[in-house]
């Protein structure tokens, strides 16, 4: 089974960033916490640009250090691709110049995303002889991103390529990266400090806070473990993966196929068969513990509550199981008192349409 094993430790005269992790070789893993928890030392530690002492960085079975036997690549020797906050193009080069230029690194021998394939996956075949200075920024990143996957990388790294854009940008770029995702096998790290990004990207979460790492595991599941702080933010919210199996045209409506059961969702252009992760917010979701009758909510969910948690200001936060699923539901302290909530309690929850969010 292919998997990603890294192991050191990372020390400046501050801070001190210590990791042991093993983690899915395909998919996108998020490295996610607040400014200085360490993911971006992190990701540099995996890219060769900080030797950790102790180090072992494994890439799907590559070593490309381990310490144990005087082994250390160097950045250069690493068939990895590296994309940053800022585009960072050659203003001299036109688009196909660029990417170009991040063909040199290719070694024959190696995985190789082909040139075509990376202008076709990033939609950038218009932008091919435009000049860096007259893209947008979301454009700017696609082609940064085409130029990494051009380099033949067994791994992408991605340290926060949406946080200079602004919500349009990252609507735009969003997408395309969902295709990198589906249609490639390279394992992405991506960090970010945006709980949104993370929720519709990853498969994988790592959690960092002041150079540890807090829990690791499948993005679902750490998202609601209440022990956790993800699901104590005021955006707190479920990952629920599934499949469009219907439209209603005559509504407007889409319905979704999830472990827990069905949705209805407005249509907004999916396409039956579509796969699609969708992020249920604590806040939309309501309760009842019996099924409700006349009500405007179509979306009425079977579920046991699994946990519950003080959430502040006279709010509990509720994890919630739907055949497997899990979900988050806020509300009041004294709703939980009235409605007799406690784990294994049988409810129904409630989740309003136009509130969630693809």
């Amino acid at each position: 089974m292919n998997s990603l094993q890294f192991r050191g430790t990372v020390a400046f005269p501050k801070f001190r960033l210590s990791f042991d992790l093993a983690l899915p070789g395909t998919g996108v893993t998020a490295f996610f916490g607040e400014s200085g928890a360490g993911k971006s030392t992190l990701l540099r530690a995996v890219a060769g640009l900080e030797r950790p002492t102790e180090g072992f960085i494994s890439i799907n079975g590559e070593i490309w250090q381990d310490d144990g036997k005087g082994l250390f690549l160097p950045t250069y020797q690493r068939p990895l691709g590296f994309v940053f906050q800022d585009a960072r193009l050659f203003n001299h080069l036109d688009v196909t110049g660029n990417l170009h230029f991040g063909m040199k690194r290719v070694k024959g021998g190696g995985k190789q995303v082909s040139l075509e394939a990376a202008v076709e996956l990033l939609g950038i075949g218009h932008l091919l002889k435009r000049m860096p200075e007259t893209l947008s920024g979301g454009e700017r990143q696609r082609v940064a991103i085409a130029r990494a996957l051009a380099t033949g990388p067994e791994i992408l790294l991605m340290d926060e390529p949406m946080a200079a854009l602004d919500q349009k940008r990252r609507q735009e770029i969003l997408p395309y990266l969902h295709r990198l995702n589906a249609e490639l096998s390279i394992p992405i790290l991506y960090v970010s400090h945006s709980l949104e990004e993370v929720a519709a990207l990853a498969d994988h979460l790592v959690l960092l806070e002041q150079g540890g790492i807090t829990a690791s595991g499948p993005v679902s599941g750490m998202l609601t473990r209440l022990d956790l702080p993800l699901a104590h933010y005021d955006s707190a919210a479920a990952s629920v993966a599934g499949r469009i199996v219907g439209t209603d045209t005559d509504f407007h409506l889409c319905t979704f196929e999830f472990a827990g059961g069905r949705m209805f969702l407005p249509a907004g252009g999916y396409q039956t068969g579509q796969s699609l992760r969708l992020r249920i917010q604590a806040r939309d979701v309501s309760l009842s513990i019996e099924r409700p009758g006349q009500t405007s909510i179509l979306n009425i969910i079977e579920a046991k509550v699994v946990g519950m948690a003080d959430n502040g200001n006279g709010q509990v936060m509720v994890e919630l199981d739907a055949g497997g699923t899990h979900l988050l539901s806020r509300i009041t302290r004294k709703s939980a008192v009235v409605l007799g909530l406690e784990p294994g309690k049988a409810v129904f929850a409630q989740v309003k349409g136009t509130a969630v969010i693809g």
